[in-house]
């Protein structure tokens, strides 16, 4: 090895620094937006976002995230407007998807979340479907309960 890279590699090493250099690191909205929907959508019982039209539009433009807000001020707020699996606890949910957040924030960005607002705006039904409505039974029909209290043994 000549003396000349030998010389080259010793500088590069001097270049660089041994102890950390405080600045500042700057995070765009779309990186917080991207870990809100990660952390959100990454929690039980959430089926996704809900949007008003024109979000959904501005959505498939690749122009904005529907059902996502945030505020980058002092603090960060955060406002959601969620769908829900059917038959799962709404507010447990709401929980579990508000800790997911707070921790993702924290985690990449050592920023506290101040506020998060959650709104559920549906629900949605598994692949079975809708769930059977209430059948309304006709009145004039002899029920079970008719005939308990008519005395009569019925096997």
């Amino acid at each position: 090895m000549s003396s000349t890279a030998r010389q080259s590699r010793q500088e590069d090493v001097a270049r660089v620094p041994t102890r950390p250099i405080s600045g500042r690191s700057l995070v765009t909205r779309q990186a917080v937006v991207d870990l809100v929907r990660a952390a959100t959508l990454g929690s039980y019982g959430v089926t996704g976002f809900a949007g008003r039209l024109h979000e959904r539009l501005l959505e498939r433009l690749g122009l904005a995230q529907p059902g996502i807000a945030v505020d980058l001020g002092e603090a960060v707020d955060v406002d959601l407007d969620l769908t829900v699996a059917y038959g799962v606890p709404v507010a447990e949910v709401a929980r579990q998807v508000d800790s997911a957040i707070r921790y993702a924030l924290h985690h990449a960005l050592d920023r506290d979340v101040r506020r998060i607002t959650i709104h559920i705006d549906g629900l949605r039904f598994g692949p079975g479907g809708a769930p059977p409505s209430v059948l309304r039974a006709d009145p004039a029909a002899v029920g079970p309960r008719d005939l308990a209290d008519s005395g009569t043994d019925v096997a």
